[in-house]
């Protein structure tokens, strides 16, 4: 069921899925629109094909990662590290807590555009989520500020949020999902921070 302040994809992000195959399955139009109240099925209908879980090597990959492009989504994207971190800690799954200070500068990886802020997705504290193509997307939680709004088109580098905390340290968790699962971000960043 769909809760107030819930988008299409901040359901699919807390369920590990797709957007696009959460839309298909529930025949939502290419606006992703949905209502608070509204049923939606988190798995395919009867008899509809199963979305191909992807192998680890299958995830694509940047050319070469110190060029920080993307080869496989579509237009290259040129990536920069979303904050200039005290110390990096790679997490089980895909993800990366990038430990800073309180009210830290984040900067958003790559361009893109932003469809999903606020709080709705438990223990992401205040989460920022950007659409860079239609298979890629990158999250930033734990933020004390979101500076950007849904909807808005953000450059590389641009400044989106202030780092929050989490438990008593200022950290940031970021995240890249390709086709609604989660990737070694390390690949796709440059080697500048």
């Amino acid at each position: 069921m769909v809760r107030p302040g819930d988008t299409l994809y901040s359901i699919a992000w807390r369920y590990d899925l797709d957007y696009r195959d959460l839309a298909r399955w529930n025949g939502i139009g290419p606006n992703f629109r949905i209502l608070a109240g509204q049923p939606l099925r988190l798995r395919p209908p009867a008899g509809s094909p199963v979305p191909r879980a992807r192998a680890p090597g299958d995830a694509p990959r940047p050319a070469t990662p110190a060029a920080g492009a993307s080869t496989a989504t579509g237009p290259s994207l040129a990536w920069v590290w979303p904050t200039e971190p005290a110390s990096t800690r790679a997490v089980p799954g895909g993800g990366l807590l990038l430990m800073g200070s309180s009210g830290q500068e984040v900067r958003a990886a790559a361009a893109g555009r932003v469809v999903y802020t606020g709080s709705g997705l438990r223990s992401y504290g205040q989460l920022l989520i950007i659409r860079h193509s239609e298979s890629l997307l990158s999250a930033y939680a734990h933020n004390r500020e979101l500076l950007v709004r849904e909807g808005q088109e953000v450059a590389p580098g641009q400044p989106i949020a202030r780092m929050g905390e989490a438990g008593r340290q200022a950290v940031l968790y970021f995240e890249i999902r390709v086709n609604g699962k989660p990737v070694d971000p390390l690949p796709y960043l440059s080697g500048r921070k």
